[in-house]
This record gives C-alpha cells, sequence and structure tokens, in this order.
C-alpha cells in the first residue's frame, strides 16, 4: 500500500516537469498523510491542469462520503464497481517525490523511505473524481498500488505504481492498464526515524537515514 508520502519540490520545477498550462499552488510536505489536500494532474480540453485534492477517492455517484480509501489494487482497479468509472473517465497523475512504508510486528515497526535515485519528482499513477452533495463540493483522489519490485519486497510486498515522464500521455489519456506494473528504475531506500509516525511532525528531518 501506500499510506505516506513526500512533495518537496518547488512550484516552478513541478509546472515544468510535468508541463503544466497554469501555475500551481500547493504546500511542500516531508509527511503527506490521508485525508489531505494534495497535488494533482488530470487532462481538461486536452491540457495537463493542476488542482488540489482530498486524498480518499469518494466518486460522484456515492451516497455520501464516509468510504474514502487512500489506494486502488491494479489488479482489479478496471473492474471493481467502486473504481471502475473512475479509471475510465478520471485518470491523473500524483506527484511525489518520495514515500514510506513500515517493516516489522505492531508496535515495533520501523520506518523505511523509497525515492527514485536520480529526481526528486516523480508521479504516481492515480485515479480522482468530483462529488457534490446539497451542502459539499469535493474533488478526491487515490493512489493505485502493485506489487512490489525488488527494492521494495523485503519491507512491504505492495509499492505504489510509479509512472515514467515518458508514459505520462498515455495512462492520462486512457492506456488499457499495461503501465501498472512494479517500477523497474533505479530506486533508493534506507531507514528513518519513528518521528515520521506521528502525522503532526513535518519537515525535512525526517527523511534523513537513521544512524
Amino acid at each position: 500500500m501506500c499510506g505516506r508520502f513526500t512533495l518537496y519540490t518547488d512550484e516552478a520545477s513541478l509546472a515544468r516537469h510535468f508541463a503544466l498550462v497554469d501555475s500551481c499552488r500547493f504546500r511542500p510536505g516531508w509527511n503527506i498523510t490521508p485525508a489531505s489536500d494534495i497535488p494533482i494532474v488530470h487532462i481538461e480540453n486536452q491540457d495537463r491542469v493542476f488542482i488540489n485534492a482530498h486524498w480518499g477517492l469518494v466518486p460522484h455517484w456515492a451516497r455520501d462520503d464516509s468510504f474514502q480509501p487512500i489506494n486502488a489494487r491494479a489488479e482489479t482497479v478496471a473492474t471493481k464497481p467502486f473504481f471502475r468509472d473512475a479509471y475510465k473517465n478520471g485518470r491523473c497523475l500524483i506527484p511525489a517525490s518520495g514515500f514510506y512504508e513500515w517493516q516489522g510486528s505492531e508496535g515495533h515497526k520501523q520506518p523505511y523511505y523509497f525515492s527514485l535515485a536520480d529526481t526528486d519528482i516523480f508521479a504516481f499513477a492515480g485515479l480522482w473524481d468530483h462529488w457534490d452533495s446539497p451542502d459539499k463540493s469535493l474533488d478526491s483522489c487515490t493512489i493505485i498500488t502493485t506489487v512490489a519490485n525488488d527494492i521494495m519486497a523485503p519491507v512491504h510486498n505492495r509499492m505504489p505504481v510509479i509512472l515514467a515522464p515518458e508514459d505520462y500521455d498515455a495512462w492520462l489519456n486512457g492506456d488499457n492498464g499495461d503501465l501498472l506494473q512494479p517500477y523497474a528504475g533505479e530506486m533508493q531506500v534506507w531507514p528513518v526515524r519513528t518521528l515520521v509516525n506521528n502525522p503532526k511532525h513535518d519537515g525535512r528531518d525526517l527523511i534523513k537515514q537513521l544512524q
């Protein structure tokens, strides 16, 4: 799964990386948690558009916003009723700099930080939707996960789907799902302090390697 990640690049770099037609405003974070508002990129009128969306998907057809999954499994996302419409019509990119995963038994879990070796901006494959009720309007999203690659497997059996920049358009414009694979590029990982366990903690110190 993916339940905590980072995004600490600047707005100009993010806009260039994703070829956005408009400027983007977001708050960098080293401990981004579910139910946060996070940046996403989607297609509107054939352009890449930036919005901030609630992390925890609420489909447009939902009666209420009580169920908000933060992840969707690549193996079933195209067919599971909850995600099926967003998979067809609500593809998005979710910018990130890295993500955390934990290893160990409950109460003794060690957090690890994962990132790409050659960049501090990349994208998770995501889904998004817009939901309205009489008293509330919500843009929301979820991160797609797949089986772990070799660097991820010793810590956890699943990982977020990471897309290569050359695959962004294919995903956003309706690729059939072949892109939802374990990341094959070079990654790096190291243990970090358990400070990240507390959502109130934020800052660059959270990703420093545990000595």
